[in-house]
């Protein structure tokens, strides 16, 4: 199942740490077959507050997105964009081809008695 990793992050002021760890990261990336989905863009807000940008970046699964993150080579270059840009990265596992919300819905419904 598809797995992603994203961002929200506020950067500051354009430095060589960020351009360093910009131009490292795909690297670190390659061997678990992650890939950029969405960078360098601008969002649209559409709803609520959203200060700075998104990235999302795509892996074959989670255990690939996991062990990208916890990798000697990410790890190495992480404190290059820690250090000046501040956000929130998760890592989520998207849903099949076939999803269906309905079906979900109904699952709450049940666990909530509804």
């Amino acid at each position: 199942m598809t797995a992603y990793a994203i961002a929200h992050i506020r950067p500051e002021t354009m430095n060589e740490d960020i351009l360093e760890y910009i131009e490292r990261i795909q690297s670190t990336m390659d061997a678990y077959e992650g890939r950029f989905l969405v960078h360098g863009k601008e969002v649209e807000v559409v709803e609520g507050p959203f200060p700075g940008t998104v990235v999302v970046i795509g892996f074959p699964d989670i255990e690939r997105a996991r062990a990208w993150y916890a990798s000697d080579a990410y790890q190495a270059i992480l404190p290059l964009r820690t250090r000046h840009i501040a956000g929130e990265v998760i890592l989520v596992e998207g849903v099949p081809a076939d999803y269906d919300s309905s079906q979900t819905a109904a699952g709450l419904r049940e666990a909530a008695g509804l």
